[in-house]
């Protein structure tokens, strides 16, 4: 069954000012998609998920995120948590035809802020990447065959990328990929390969 799938990382301090520049510094290290390389929406929430967005702005994919993370920086509390979405390139399988075909996925990137919504950056990360669905990095209702592994593994390579860039360029202190359910998204796929070996 698919779960939703988040990497939640911490900095070693994440004041106020620091916030949107370590909140780029993630961004800048995200494998955009193609056709949709930019940013296509932000928004700022104050206290917690209870209350309604201070400032949204929705784009068309090709407003770079220095420029969204500028409107943001009006906004600037450590009370607040910033939101912004893109969008990446992930193989997946068209049902009808059973062909595979690159699709822009959307990917959620939340800082928040110390004392947003009682600190829940403390199980959530400073910045917590919601990256979807873990269907493509599974395909578990697809029919298991070389092209299938091919392009799971293309999916998790791009997955791994975006991890190992982020721990080396972003000076994170700790970093957990974990999903909705619990399950470590290793032992799912682990089991995946031994149901068809």
């Amino acid at each position: 069954m698919p779960d939703s799938l988040y990497l939640s990382l911490w900095f070693p301090s994440f004041s106020e000012r620091e916030m949107l520049p370590r909140l780029h510094s993630v961004l800048r290290q995200f494998p955009a998609s193609q056709v949709r390389p930019g940013i296509s929406h932000l928004s700022v929430v104050p206290v917690s998920w209870n209350e309604p967005p201070m400032f949204e702005q929705t784009f068309d994919f090709r407003v770079d995120a220095e420029r969204a993370l500028a409107m943001a920086a009006e906004f600037l509390h450590d009370d607040y948590a910033y939101e912004v979405e893109m969008a990446w390139d992930v193989w997946t399988p068209e049902e009808e035809t059973m062909t595979w075909k690159v699709t822009a996925e959307p990917v959620r990137f939340v800082a928040h802020g110390t004392r947003f919504d009682e600190g829940s950056f403390q199980q959530f990360g400073h910045i917590q990447v919601d990256l979807g669905l873990d269907t493509p990095f599974l395909q578990e209702e697809v029919e298991f065959s070389d092209d299938t592994e091919a392009h799971i593994k293309a999916n998790i390579q791009k997955l791994v990328g975006f991890t190992t860039a982020v721990e080396k360029n972003c000076g994170i202190s700790g970093r957990v990929l974990w999903s909705e359910s619990d399950e470590n998204l290793a032992q799912k796929l682990i089991a995946r390969l031994q149901r068809v070996h």
